[in-house]
């Protein structure tokens, strides 16, 4: 592939609405000597994708640019093709069916045809009985989902509660926390509690007719994968020495700060964990793939030239799990 050839994708200069995104013919990017080079067949859209579009919360800016964005095109996870590999590149070939997650610290670019991916991150093999669609929104919610559980230490037998089961991270923890043998109640609305419950969870309350914060019940840990709870809201629920965590920064960003009073105390306590985008991290999320114990919940499918309509859904937060692109309609 010459480094002059072109290819689609969403591009947005300024921060917005999902009307500043276009598609446009840009370069394709190169491929650095510890890079490969992937042609993508899917991307999602997700709740990072709408905040680092909108620069919402205002402390993303200091990320991702103070007046606009350094990185114009989103995108954290794809599935494709390598047709492409850097000359120290030995665990990729030309031709392997992969899918990876990269985030702001990488510069996304998963919204796009082809996307360079450093093999030091998290990209792995699409296992052979999955498809490009499946792997696709394989890392994303599930990583998430992932560093808040193990910062908890989850393991068999706990009793955890995950408010917002269908969203892409809290579908994600139910099966996770359901593959480590814990004890999974998840909230959810009245249209999903079969599918949240097929997914792992041995109890299911409809937020629609019931308030979780009111159950008489404890926990060892509560996932709020929707951050539309608080720690006060929640306390009374967790055991002496349960864990919430969120996964939004809460009213005046208290949740860091309460991880940083409550932790050193002992008791109840809020996590608050930076991700770590490990290799290792994917690869085991693969193996639970491949063998059945975790596959990402998805939506629907919408075209690249329709991707302001794609962010539009996703704000609108009516979406389960995910929303795929596919970059090539």
């Amino acid at each position: 592939m010459e480094s002059t050839s072109l290819m689609r994708a969403a591009c947005y200069e300024n921060y917005g609405s999902p009307e500043v995104l276009k598609v446009q013919e840009v370069a394709v990017p190169s491929c650095a000597e510890n890079d490969v080079l992937v042609q993508v067949k899917y991307a999602t859209v997700n709740r990072t994708d709408c905040a680092f579009l909108r620069a919402d919360p205002f402390a993303i800016r200091f990320v991702a640019g103070i007046t606009k964005p350094r990185s114009n095109i989103l995108g954290c996870e794809f599935s494709g093709d390598v047709v492409k590999t850097g000359k120290n590149v030995t665990e990729f070939s030309v031709g392997d069916r992969v899918f990876g997650f990269k985030d702001e610290t990488d510069g996304f670019g998963g919204q796009a045809q082809y996307i360079s991916m450093p093999v030091k991150g998290m990209l792995v093999k699409i296992p052979e009985q999955l498809t490009y669609e499946q792997a696709a929104p394989g890392l994303e919610g599930s990583h998430y989902a992932l560093n808040g559980i193990r910062s908890a230490a989850i393991g068999k037998s706990q009793q955890v509660l995950v408010n917002g089961g269908t969203g892409a991270i809290g579908s994600a923890a139910v099966q996770l926390m359901h593959a480590l043998g814990a004890e999974v109640t998840a909230v959810c609305g009245t249209a999903h509690m079969e599918k949240v419950a097929e997914l792992g969870a041995s109890k299911v309350i409809d937020y629609q007719q019931d308030d979780f914060t009111q159950l008489d019940a404890t926990f060892d840990f509560i996932f709020d994968a929707v951050g539309k709870s608080t720690f006060g809201k929640c306390k009374h629920l967790l055991k002496p020495k349960g864990i919430y965590h969120s996964t939004e920064l809460g009213p005046f960003c208290q949740n860091p700060l309460l991880a940083l009073i409550t932790r050193p105390m002992g008791k109840k306590q809020v996590h608050f964990p930076i991700p770590k985008n490990l290799r290792e991290d994917a690869e085991y999320l693969c193996s639970l793939m491949q063998q059945g114990l975790f596959m990402p919940l998805i939506d629907q499918t919408f075209a690249l030239s329709d991707i302001t309509a794609a962010y539009k859904y996703v704000e609108s937060g009516e979406k389960i799990g995910n929303v795929l692109i596919d970059v090539n309609a």
